[in-house]
């Protein structure tokens, strides 16, 4: 984090965390808000970031096997209803269309909050033998759900997502889909994001609606709340038979695949946000910024200095780094607070006695740290610096998570725990409803996971001290 605060518009996060993030998001011209109460405009920086985070991502589902498709935006009530955990759990999030025109429906159709539905009506039509699967489809879209309070990112009634859904021959397949693409997430995160994660599986209570099992990357933000950062669903073959989705295998019967579905959206943002900004703004890592380096002249007015800055400038987007100046008559100082609010990773700056000493100086957005390059080494220098940006964001979270998980052996304990020190709060737990229920009611806090990697903290559940089948993961989360 830098020392010293240099934009004032911005509330400080230990002043009001909530504020302090609404702040950045529009300061740094992320986002603004539109017309239609509720709905976002994903402003050009904003969607930088996104599209960053989409061109690898599609790149790494491409790598094994998935296909991109478009499915329609509008879904009829009576498809929609055919699989009835999946309406009931969307219900009161639905928006509707009455009207075509001037004229009204005869059936109402609903803008998408998820397409289960969309899918599997595709494949029944299209799927006829077992040679044609897998089907590994993904697609880019945005969704709309009539949230109640919204907020920037994090919950909004049109969020931009990439829904993936696959079907397979077994059982075994399908859920080895569903494990793959958690694990891509959790890579991701950790390697693209530098935000690192607890993997784990979804209680009954918080899994998707009409899933059998839904799988989760967890993340602690800077003020120790927890965020549900993508999540991995296998259904088994219940949406399937719902929509009569069958083609004829090796014996030459009619079966039902079984499917997956995955996703993850613009929520990232947010997390990239709460999990490396400071009080100055955006701290973005290296591998999503839509500026990587930005070259600021010093004293341009003097003879030569323009011009040595557009040669290094052209010379950093030769290299492959997305490069920018700044020749404007703003002064240095403007241009220096408008960078860091921008998350930019680094900053160089050359003026007249570097341009003497063929030398250039590179701050560091994560750490504010200076550096002294050679202008003949930046080729290899400016990389090297990248990847130290985006590792040092990385072991900042990572200790940030690690000095926030407490272990606890009652819910007297888990609670005040989590009053004292928030993060994530490990317990072990009966794997009854009653008790999950239990924990949110008297210490305010919803299951997170049940955490691949399990420990023995005690035998006996501390929301009912009855014997404990699974450690779980809880925080207060958003």
């Amino acid at each position: 984090m830098a020392k010293d605060k240099k934009v004032e518009q911005i509330t400080d996060m230990e002043t009001d965390f909530a504020q302090w993030y609404t702040d950045i998001c529009r300061k740094a011209e992320l986002v603004e808000y539109a017309s239609v109460k509720g709905f976002t405009i994903l402003r050009p920086y904003g969607y930088a970031i996104w599209e960053n985070m989409q061109q690898i991502m599609d790149a790494e589902f491409k790598k094994t096997g998935h296909v991109n498709v478009a499915m329609p935006v509008l879904i009829p009530e009576s498809l929609l209803k055919k699989e009835g955990e999946l309406v009931n759990g969307f219900a009161p999030e639905v928006a509707w269309v009455t009207m075509g025109g001037s004229e009204e429906l005869e059936e109402r159709l609903a803008f998408r909050p998820t397409s289960e539905t969309m899918f599997c009506d595709h494949w029944s039509r299209v799927l006829h033998s077992y040679r044609e699967l897998p089907m590994l489809y993904n697609q880019w879209c945005s969704v709309i759900r009539w949230e109640k309070t919204t907020r920037p990112f994090l919950r909004s009634r049109e969020f931009w997502w990439q829904e993936g859904h696959t079907i397979h021959e077994t059982a075994e397949e399908a859920q080895a889909e569903t494990e793959q693409q958690l694990n891509c997430y959790a890579d991701f995160f950790e390697n693209t994001l530098a935000i690192p994660v607890v993997k784990g599986r979804k209680t009954d209570k918080e899994k998707f609606a009409g899933a059998e099992a839904t799988y989760t990357v967890e993340c602690l933000m800077k003020d120790h709340k927890a965020l549900q950062g993508a999540t991995s669903h296998y259904f088994g073959d219940k949406f399937s038979r719902a929509y009569d989705v069958t083609f004829a295998g090796r014996d030459n019967k009619l079966q039902y695949p079984f499917q997956t579905s995955w996703g993850s959206t613009t929520r990232m943002i947010g997390a990239v946000i709460m999990a490396h900004g400071d009080n100055n703004g955006l701290v973005l890592p290296p591998r999503i910024a839509p500026v990587q380096v930005v070259v600021v002249p010093v004293a341009a007015h003097k003879p030569g200095v323009t011009e040595k800055a557009q040669e290094v400038l052209a010379q950093l987007k030769a290299m492959g780094i997305r490069a920018q100046g700044d020749f404007s008559d703003n002064s240095m100082g403007w241009k220096c607070a408008q960078y860091e609010m921008k998350g930019v990773p680094l900053r160089l700056e050359l003026g007249p006695r570097d341009i003497e000493n063929q030398v250039c100086v590179v701050v560091r957005r994560d750490n504010g740290e200076k550096t002294q390059v050679s202008l003949a080494e930046l080729e290899s220098a400016i990389p090297a610096l990248l990847d130290a940006v985006q590792k040092g964001l990385y072991d900042a979270a990572k200790i940030n998570l690690e000095e926030h998980i407490f272990p606890a052996r009652s819910i007297e304990e888990a609670k005040a725990l989590q009053q004292e020190h928030g993060g994530f709060i490990k317990t072990m737990w009966c794997g009854d409803e009653a008790c999950e229920v239990k924990m949110k009611e008297e210490a305010g806090m919803s299951s997170r996971c049940i955490p691949f990697e399990q420990e023995q903290i005690s035998e006996c559940c501390a929301c009912c001290g009855r014997p404990a089948k699974k450690m779980v993961y809880w925080g207060v989360a958003y």
